[in-house]
């Protein structure tokens, strides 16, 4: 089974991101990046990400990370408290701590490119 499946397919997937972003929103270190974003969109665009990267259908045709990110000079500091709302999303969503696990080693592996730094 895939990692998507393991999670609960797309109900999972998306509950989990309509929290995150509630808790990103909320965030005055980093929602400031979300002032002039379509949410609905930015929503939509998060789901087909999440469920392409965890092994479920891909549906995503947004932009890659790099070039999404590259022009809000993003820092450490805003890599980590978005890592940190995913993984307080997964846990008030009852995931199992593997499972959180393995998830947060995907959102890792996203850090150059989000960041825009060297490999």
């Amino acid at each position: 089974m895939t990692l998507y499946e393991r999670l609960g397919g797309a109900a999972a997937v998306n509950a989990a991101v309509d929290i995150f972003y509630h808790k990103v929103l909320g965030d005055p270190s980093i929602s400031r990046f979300f002032d002039t974003v379509d949410m609905d969109d930015q929503a939509a665009k998060q789901k087909a990400f999440l469920t392409y990267a965890f092994g479920g259908p891909n549906e995503y045709s947004g932009k890659d990370l790099r070039e999404a990110h590259k022009h809000l000079k993003l820092t450490e500091e805003h890599f980590a408290a978005v890592a940190g709302h995913l993984q307080a999303t997964l846990a008030e969503l009852g995931v199992a701590p593997a499972l959180i696990g393995e998830v947060m080693a995907i959102a890792a592996s996203t850090h150059d490119d989000v960041l825009n730094t060297a490999a």
